[in-house]
Parts: structure tokens; C-alpha cells; sequence
């Protein structure tokens, strides 16, 4: 998530797909939107790889945590304090999926379930 021009908070500012088929993934978005893919590692976390527009950062794609869950797109919303942000968000009834994360050297970032079950993250950048 490049930082010129970030988002404001309570904007969205990425959107990432998890899959348990990166490769094919890769290849559809790849042809589908005139993506570039741009696979950088993460250490034990695996391989991240970030979809690119010529040299903008667009989206990102990582292999589905949960072994057997279905493909999905997560959509991350801009926010000043991902821990103030779980913790509002859990007072108005929503479950913590992901608690507050660290991500080295890009951001913090929490997974949330609102009360009427839909997934969305917050970003601290």
C-alpha cells in the first residue's frame, strides 16, 4: 500500500483476494485487467502478491488462510487507530475475526465481522 496519496481515514484504501489458487488467480486478473503482478516475500507469512497499474500498487492477493475457505476479496478501510477502531467497532456489535496485526515496516490491521455478518479490515497506516 503505496503511501503517497492514502486514503483518508474512513475511506477504503485496498482490496486484496484470498484463494487457494494463487497461480490461476494471478493468471485471470492478470489478463482480465492488464494487471501486473509483483510477488514479494513475506517470510514465514509466504509470498504476497501485490496487482499493479504501472508502477501503482492496485490490490493484493495472498493464498486463503483458512485451508478450504472459499475465495473472497477483503476490502481494508483507512483508519487512524486500528486498535480504537476494533474497539469501537465491537461496542457496536461486531466480532473480531483478526485482532489488531502488525504488519512490518507497512501498517497495522484488524479483520472485523459487523453485526449483520459481512467482513471488512481497518488499516492503520
Amino acid at each position: 500500500m503505496a503511501a503517497q496519496n492514502y486514503p483518508a481515514p474512513g475511506t477504503f484504501c485496498w482490496n486484496e483476494l484470498m484463494t487457494g489458487d494463487v497461480a490461476a488467480a494471478t493468471s485471470f486478473y492478470t489478463k482480465l485487467f492488464g494487471w501486473r503482478a509483483r510477488v514479494v516475500p513475506m517470510g514465514a507469512s509466504g509470498d504476497y502478491t501485490l496487482f499493479m497499474m504501472g508502477e501503482r500498487e492496485v490490490g493484493g492477493l495472498m493464498r486463503q488462510p483458512q485451508e478450504g475457505a472459499p475465495p473472497q476479496w477483503l476490502s481494508y478501510v483507512a483508519v487512524e487507530s486500528t486498535d480504537a477502531a476494533v474497539q469501537s467497532a465491537t461496542a457496536l456489535g461486531a466480532r473480531t475475526l483478526k485482532p489488531p496485526t502488525d504488519i512490518p515496516g507497512i501498517g497495522r490491521f484488524a479483520v472485523l465481522q459487523d453485526p449483520t455478518g459481512a467482513v471488512f479490515a481497518v488499516f492503520q497506516r
